[in-house]
């Protein structure tokens, strides 16, 4: 049986913040307490790169240290040595580009986690953890000065099939002159539900069968209509439009919840490849965009392929029903120590 609830049929659900439809055939895979990562991601092993420590002159241009002009660093921001967008590029114009082509200005950070290879980001304290988050906020401020800059796009790739290229803990940053289509999806969608209902979607998603925790500030929950299987989001309880006006207090509150959240995937699904993204509102947005706007983290783990049916239509097929996968996480004990 693939479904604790009983049911293998398969469902459609609307994916109301990315207006899209997911298809849950429970049918097709195991139950959802056994679903394993087929290839885990190994353990760092105990080398050195040039994110390591001592090694500063291998990388990029700095941007800042944390603490500032401190040898004994705990958080870099450095240029991507091979960026997708070039900082070098002349400033083009704030106005919307006449055809179809643009030069590709635009910024592509590194945010290195830690000094120590072998320690990964769930390793971190949530004190640890929420620096990293105000390193990130730090940077889109100083990104925001840029009028050409629309949207900021934050995520990690953690595991060589996720996308990492690295196996030394960090993140990246890549700042973007254009809104991103599914960006404008997500904020049509957002917009859409607003005017039918004058309220926030994002505020309106906590259920109880699909909640896994909850801090002071933050909740984590697997989506009504995940598009992969074991999908977690993390969402501020308030109502907020950017996430870099995240404060030092709530950066900690949500390290905290965001190791809790690494730590029982990792326990559950053996150490799967991950990916997590900040999804946030473009960085020059009106007021009246403002109420229906409210940024989240997405933590995808790598379990399951992308074949020609989702790339063509757009639409997924998740094997694990969002409840069944909620209460899994909900029941996986995370030592203290972890």
């Amino acid at each position: 049986m693939a479904s604790s609830s009983g049911n293998p049929n398969p469902q459609l659900r609307k994916d109301t913040v990315w207006n899209r439809w997911v298809i849950f055939s429970p049918a097709r895979a195991k139950r959802p307490s056994d679903f394993k990562s087929k290839s885990p991601s190994d353990p760092n092993p105990n080398t050195i790169c040039p994110f390591c420590i001592g090694h500063e002159h291998e990388c990029a241009p700095e941007i800042f240290r944390v603490p500032p002009e401190d040898p004994n660093w705990r958080i870099r921001v450095i240029q991507n040595l091979y960026p997708a967008l070039s900082r070098n590029l002349p400033d083009p114009s704030t106005h919307a580009p006449a055809g179809s082509v643009l030069d590709g200005f635009g910024f592509h950070d590194v945010v290195i986690e830690t000094p120590v290879h072998s320690v990964q980001l769930s390793d971190l304290s949530p004190e640890e953890i929420g620096h990293v988050f105000v390193a990130y906020t730090k940077r889109i401020q100083q990104i925001t000065t840029r009028d050409s800059i629309k949207y900021v796009q934050v995520f990690k790739n953690h595991g060589a099939s996720a996308g990492a290229s690295m196996s030394h803990s960090h993140s990246q940053m890549l700042a973007l002159p254009i809104i991103p289509p599914s960006v404008s999806a997500r904020l049509g969608s957002m917009k859409d539900h607003f005017d039918q209902t004058g309220k926030c979607c994002i505020c309106e998603i906590q259920c109880e069968d699909l909640l896994i925790d909850s801090s002071t500030y933050f909740f984590s929950l697997v989506p009504f209509a995940a598009s992969f299987p074991f999908e977690i989001w993390i969402v501020p309880r308030y109502h907020s439009a950017h996430f870099h006006e995240l404060d030092a207090e709530k950066a900690v509150d949500l390290g905290g919840l965001l190791k809790l959240m690494l730590r029982k995937m990792s326990l559950q699904l053996n150490n799967p490849p991950f990916n997590f993204m900040i999804h946030t509102s473009p960085l020059h947005v009106s007021g009246s965009e403002l109420a229906y706007t409210h940024w989240f983290i997405q933590i995808v783990p790598q379990l399951i392929g992308i074949a020609g049916f989702e790339i063509g239509t757009g639409c997924y097929i998740n094997p694990v029903i969002p409840e069944d996968a909620a209460k899994v996480l909900r029941e996986v004990h995370v030592p203290e120590s972890g």
